[in-house]
């Protein structure tokens, strides 16, 4: 297949979230191969663009924080900040700790699912755990079921994360997103033409429409 979607994603992005159900369905309705493009969030990337603790970053966050639950209300997906957040931070300070237990752990494993072949899968069924409302996702087994859920051999994975160069492929994704003119997720690029959020994809169809790649 020639024609392929990058998509850069984050798990920290409660819109990367509800962008999966429509990510899943662009590889199955139209003849393009859906690449998961994994990128830091904002609060490690660049926290200045959102997190300068100034008011207008607050407002920001504010609206984002309104927002996305309202988005997922009216797409019918189930909803809830997560608990833990994938960033340890003081949303109230906007301070970003240093120690982040979770979030370079799930990139990295999103990175080998891609490699896999199914990095967009893997995306849909962590991001519902975690942006779903399930509490403590990270404790006990639940995590590791969720993944074996989705076909995927956690303990394989993490194993290769390990040792991998999983990191530097992260760190291209963010220069192949500051290539496609913009740094906020999701982005998704389909032959050099940049569409931003969620709310955009519908016109990705749109364009894939017009070039005749509907199955």
């Amino acid at each position: 297949m020639s024609n392929s979607v990058d998509v850069f994603w984050s798990f920290r992005s409660p819109y990367s979230y509800l962008a999966t159900p429509e990510m899943l369905e662009l590889g199955k309705k139209y003849d393009v191969e859906v690449n998961l493009r994994v990128v830091l969030p904002l609060a490690l990337r660049n926290p200045d663009i959102l997190f300068n603790k100034s008011k207008d970053s607050e407002n920001r966050v504010k609206y984002i924080l309104m927002d996305w639950q309202r988005r997922a209300e009216m797409l019918g997906l189930p909803h809830k900040w997560p608990s833990p957040d994938p960033i340890v931070m003081d949303i109230s300070t906007m301070a970003i700790a240093e120690d982040q237990p979770y979030i370079y752990r799930l990139s990295y494993l999103g990175v080998e699912a891609q490699r896999r072949g199914r990095g967009v899968e893997f995306a849909a069924a962590v991001s519902g755990l975690i942006w779903g409302g399930t509490a403590n996702w990270n404790e006990g087994d639940i995590f590791e079921k969720t993944v074996t859920a989705a076909g995927f051999d956690l303990e394989s994975m993490e194993s290769v994360c390990a040792s991998g160069d999983h990191r530097a492929e992260i760190e291209k994704n963010h220069q192949l997103l500051d290539e496609a003119g913009h740094w906020g997720v999701p982005t998704l690029v389909f032959e050099g033409e940049t569409f931003f959020g969620q709310d955009r994809i519908d016109t990705l169809r749109w364009r894939l429409d017009q070039l005749g790649l509907g199955k």
